[in-house]
């Protein structure tokens, strides 16, 4: 940066932060399909170490957990 150029601060206030904030909470209902998800895909996983479904079946009811509960990063969930 050329030592003429005028530098730029921003500052940051109490209500940006708030706000940022505000939009971060999640209801007990999203909380609750986290959980409700998390528990399924253990449970899922065990069945898949103890033989009892196989790798396609484990997919596909883990695809319809995914619909079913919503978890917040489905949509990158491999």
């Amino acid at each position: 940066m050329n030592q003429h150029e005028d530098k730029k601060v921003t500052k940051i206030s109490d209500e940006v932060i708030d706000k940022s904030t505000a939009l971060k909470r999640v209801s007990q209902e999203r909380l609750q399909r986290e959980f409700d998800y998390i528990q399924a895909e253990k449970l899922l996983r065990k069945m898949l170490e103890k033989g009892l479904i196989t790798e396609v079946e484990f997919n596909k009811i883990d695809a319809l957990n995914r619909q079913t509960f919503s978890p917040y990063l489905a949509e990158i969930m491999p």
